[in-house]
């Protein structure tokens, strides 16, 4: 008994096809020999390449994965209808005419075509414009437990674009979907809307989707940036990302490393960040900002996915959580926070008024851990614990309370030279504590128009 395997089946089948008379045009076609778990094998594909769409007979569209000796692995993204990984629209206004596409894997921009961060973006948050500065252009990781203000750190960030000529790019990642619906809502009420494009891959999206969601949202920031445009991407989160690509990589019979996850998996973020980039100034000096998001579990910052992007990014703020519960919001860790960017991208006025803001803040959390175990304190010692008190009451910043550039300078100014250390510090934001602010104000702007004329 003879028996032909499928290969040669092809072969004999596509041999027999170019001797027909009639003139047949033969395209690359495979023929499916397994379906599930949205994972498709199909033989006879030889010359598709990694990446690449497949397209099957009823319009469903795949991406092929696996390049195996004797079969691909494809996996499905359903239908191609309400799926936002795909750029198709959710929110009931219609399709999206669209004159040209882009890949959503790209190069990224080379040494040459990049310039150095030197513009800051605003996020409004007193204690990160003034401490930790993010630069439009950088990779900026936003870090902590579940329920420390991360995601509401972000959204406030884009709130606060408003009038700075920023277009923004929200991606949802295996988030809830009453979750996207409420920061959606929240963004419609306050205008952001209007330059902020939400992509939404919720928890009971495919895999596939899941995986991709990022891979659109960047395609579509990079879009701007290449038109001289600034633009802030926030992924939300990327650990997420890594779990759909685990599953379709243990579907697909990857081997598996660290944490199950696939041996390629640092690839999966590195392709992604770094297409963030300040354009040079060949290519109109547009911009594109990165702001992932990532969860811990008990502050563990050297599990698998923070390493891999801590690695990726530029600089880090780290959330605390016992910060949170104590009421500091944004409730930030000055200790291990780590800015590689700094003062560059921040403004002078910042620059001479936030200089030993730092440093004032690292005491006062040394200061405190010693005046816990101290029976008596001197009077020098208890007076800088009290203005590094107040210090701390005016760098919180409630949720999508924002404060102008001027409104930081002249915050900050009255902190540090004790202004306000006649004041209880349950009185800081008092209306006495306001009237001590417009004075600071005044003799500040006299002291910048007195440097000038000097």
């Amino acid at each position: 008994m003879v028996t032909l395997r499928a290969d040669e089946i092809s072969n004999i089948i596509c041999e027999r096809i170019e001797q027909y008379t009639m003139e047949v045009k033969i395209v690359n076609t495979g023929t499916v020999l397994q379906v599930g778990d949205d994972i498709v094998r199909i033989h006879g594909l030889d010359e598709v390449m990694s990446g690449e769409l497949v397209k099957f007979d009823k319009g469903t569209i795949g991406i092929a994965l696996n390049l195996e000796s004797n079969n691909v692995g494809v996996v499905l993204m359903g239908d191609g209808r309400v799926v936002n990984a795909l750029a198709k629209p959710i929110d009931g206004r219609g399709k999206i005419s669209a004159s040209e596409s882009r890949l959503i894997e790209s190069p990224v921009p080379g040494i040459i075509l990049r310039r150095f961060i030197y513009e800051p973006l605003q996020t409004g948050l007193i204690a990160i414009d003034s401490i930790i500065p993010i630069g439009r252009g950088q990779r900026e990781l936003i870090i902590g437990d579940r329920q420390t203000g991360k995601t509401t750190e972000a959204t406030d960030t884009i709130l606060n674009q408003m009038g700075h000529n920023v277009i923004c790019v929200y991606v949802a990642i295996g988030q809830k979907t009453s979750f996207v619906a409420h920061v959606v809502t929240t963004f419609q009420e306050r205008g952001a809307m209007e330059y902020t494009i939400v992509v939404a891959k919720t928890a009971d999206a495919p895999a596939t989707l899941q995986y991709l969601a990022p891979y659109t949202g960047v395609a579509m920031a990079k879009y701007f940036m290449y038109r001289k445009r600034h633009t802030s991407i926030i992924y939300d989160d990327p650990s997420k990302q890594s779990q759909a690509y685990r599953q379709l990589s243990l579907l697909l019979r990857r081997p598996p490393g660290r944490e199950v996850y696939p041996r390629n998996n640092f690839y999966l973020h590195s392709r992604l960040l770094r297409r963030a980039a300040k354009s040079s100034s060949s290519l109109g000096e547009g911009s594109m900002t990165a702001l992932p998001i990532v969860e811990t579990q008990s502050g563990d910052v050297s599990a698998y996915i923070p390493t891999n992007i801590i690695s990726i990014t530029d600089g880090q703020i780290f959330l605390s959580i016992n910060l949170f519960n104590s009421g500091i919001r944004p409730a930030i860790n000055v200790g291990i926070f780590v800015p590689r960017v700094g003062s560059t991208a921040q403004i002078e006025a910042i620059k001479q008024v936030a200089g030993k803001l730092k440093l004032e803040l690292a005491q006062f959390a040394e200061l405190e851990a010693f005046a816990q175990f101290a029976s008596d304190l001197d009077k020098a010692t208890h007076n800088q614990l009290a203005r590094s008190q107040r210090l701390c009451e005016l760098l919180k910043n409630s949720q999508s309370a924002h404060l102008s550039v001027d409104e930081q300078i002249v915050t900050i100014y009255t902190g540090m030279n004790k202004y306000l250390d006649s004041l209880e510090v349950s009185q800081t934001f008092t209306e006495e504590a306001e009237i001590l602010l417009k004075e600071a104000n005044e003799k500040q702007m006299e002291r910048f128009l007195l440097q000038e004329k000097t």
